[in-house]
């Protein structure tokens, strides 16, 4: 028995339902992938929170950017500008910006001539 190459593959077409969305396995009619995806995009009291944490990452520790206002896209760009101005590397997860190793004392003053509130968050 040959292995597949890729582990992670959904099926895309059933006999019974028609067309499958790959994402999340319902027929294209019933689709939940935009439902999810609004509702990923929450609603901020117009702060936003940085902060440093270092639990479950073995020590290493990143700094948290949370409640940034806008889409997905935004938010990619803003974390590419943040990456660059810290120069340090960083990701954007579950709607909240990670930047390699305490970058607080940049990110603050550059948040806030963004015109944001700020609001330090922890130690």
């Amino acid at each position: 028995m040959a292995k597949k190459g890729n582990s992670e593959s959904r099926p895309v077409y059933c006999s019974e339902q028609g067309r499958l969305c790959p994402e999340c396995g319902f027929a294209v009619g019933q689709c939940r992938c935009k439902d999810l995806r609004q509702s990923m995009v929450t609603t901020t009291d117009g702060i936003v929170r940085i902060s440093y944490e270092t639990k479950g990452r073995k020590g290493k520790g990143v700094t948290v950017v949370r409640n940034i206002p806008g889409d997905s896209a935004a938010l990619k760009a803003i974390t590419k500008k943040m990456k660059q101005l810290c120069g340090s590397g960083g990701v954007v997860k579950e709607n909240a910006v990670e930047i390699q190793g305490d970058q607080r004392e940049r990110l603050i003053p550059w948040l806030q001539q963004q015109g944001w509130t700020v609001k330090r968050v922890g130690g």
